[in-house]
């Protein structure tokens, strides 16, 4: 009896046990997926891409998370070096079981994850890394993209520099891939609409670590009329207040990347060179309703305005989101499938995720720099849909390998 009793024991116990844990059996399970950036590296950009993305998932796991499982990001910071991105990627993959792999800032950084991603069949959407060849002519069909190119972007500025009567150009940007490719694709752009301009001379600073004055010197030198500038961040600092005070924006034309961004305009104060033709984001001037609430939301989570990288970090979220909730399934064939054509409701508008090479269609906004109660701002501004300054698929079929 005494036997008989302690078996019925263990087993009301046994039975105990799978009754209170039915529930947690029951619970929906968690997707993961991993995000790894040059928070180190450039904070200035990926702070606020942090915060933004991080409003997101809150938001996303609010409403449901995806078909009724929360949406978990495990970060990883890669220094701004591309071995420690991979070695990121790789542990996030085989250690902590990620379903994809998002983020990166650097375009170099960027190509190293896209190749990650090819060789270890993972999904990968890109975020920021601007390089045309991320998803041209080194594109694979594992890696997608968020933000406009610099084909899209040098699209958009070449436009309304053919209007100038400028003739002479010269050039600034950092010696790598995203500064490279950038003015590239500007040159080849702008010449086209405009056979009768020369181009007189170009410097090639290293990122980072620019000499500004040597910089200025030497492209004064050339007597342009003209300027395309591709620095940014710190470097870009030192590059206009080195500028400013040898004259050398005085009467030219300067067409400049990405110079419009809070996290570039802002550090330049009342330093601001006024007149510059530039992408950038008008958050202040902005009124449409996606961006209005929006806005609300980032400003009662942080008490801060937002930044672009704000807007990237949260738009990257929210099309993971729209991947998963299309696909229902986690495997990479399965969420590339989903993520072909797929249209996604964005701060800016809807975008589509183009199925021929995996870019997105999100646009930016062109103006020109001015100074306001001692602040650099964005004026003149106009939203540029992205889907109006990429080339067709004909073209595409003759960048980017069939893969």
């Amino acid at each position: 009896m005494r036997a008989l009793s302690k078996i019925l024991t263990r087993t009301c116990l046994a039975a105990a046990v799978l009754t209170l844990a039915a529930p947690n059996a029951l619970r929906a399970a968690d997707i993961k997926i991993g995000e790894i950036n040059s928070y180190s590296g450039l904070p200035a950009f990926t702070e606020p891409y942090r915060k933004g993305w991080q409003l997101a998932v809150e938001e996303i796991n609010a409403n449901g998370g995806i078909n009724g499982n929360k949406l978990v990001v495990i970060s990883k910071d890669d220094a701004g070096k591309p071995g420690e991105a991979v070695t990121a990627a790789n542990e996030l993959v085989s250690r902590e079981g990620v379903v994809m792999l998002t983020g990166a800032f650097f375009s170099h950084i960027g190509l190293a994850l896209s190749d990650f991603a090819a060789q270890k069949k993972v999904f990968y959407l890109a975020g920021e890394p601007l390089t045309d060849a991320m998803v041209w002519a080194k594109g694979n069909r594992y890696t997608f993209r968020l933000r406009p190119s610099n084909y899209m972007q040098a699209a958009m500025l070449a436009e309304e520099a053919a209007k100038l009567p400028a003739k002479r150009w010269a050039t600034i940007a950092p010696n790598y891939e995203y500064g490279q490719s950038a003015i590239a694709v500007f040159k080849e752009l702008l010449s086209k609409k405009r056979p009768d301009i020369e181009w007189v001379g170009e410097q090639w600073p290293p990122m980072g670590k620019i000499d500004a004055g040597a910089v200025v010197e030497a492209i004064a030198a050339t007597n342009p009329d003209a300027i395309v500038n591709v620095e940014f961040g710190p470097d870009l600092v030192k590059l206009v207040r080195e500028g400013n005070t040898r004259g050398l924006f005085k009467g030219k034309t300067v067409v400049s990347f990405l110079t419009g961004e809070p996290e570039y305009l802002d550090p330049l104060k009342s330093e601001t060179p006024e007149g510059w033709l530039t992408t950038g984001y008008p958050w202040y001037s902005l009124d449409t309703p996606a961006h209005a609430k929006f806005l609300k939301a980032y400003q009662a989570k942080y008490d801060d305005y937002p930044r672009l990288g704000s807007v990237v970090g949260y738009t990257l979220m929210y099309s993971v989101a729209a991947v998963l909730k299309k696909s229902e399934k986690t495997d990479a064939d399965s969420l590339i499938e989903a993520a072909e054509g797929l249209k996604v409701d964005t701060v800016f508008g809807p975008i589509t995720f183009r199925e021929i090479d995996h870019q997105s269609t999100l646009g930016a906004f062109v103006g020109k720099t001015a100074v306001k109660d001692g602040k650099g701002v964005m004026v003149d501004t106009s939203y540029r849909d992205g889907a109006n300054y990429l080339p067709s698929d004909a073209e595409v079929k003759t960048m980017r390998p069939q893969n």
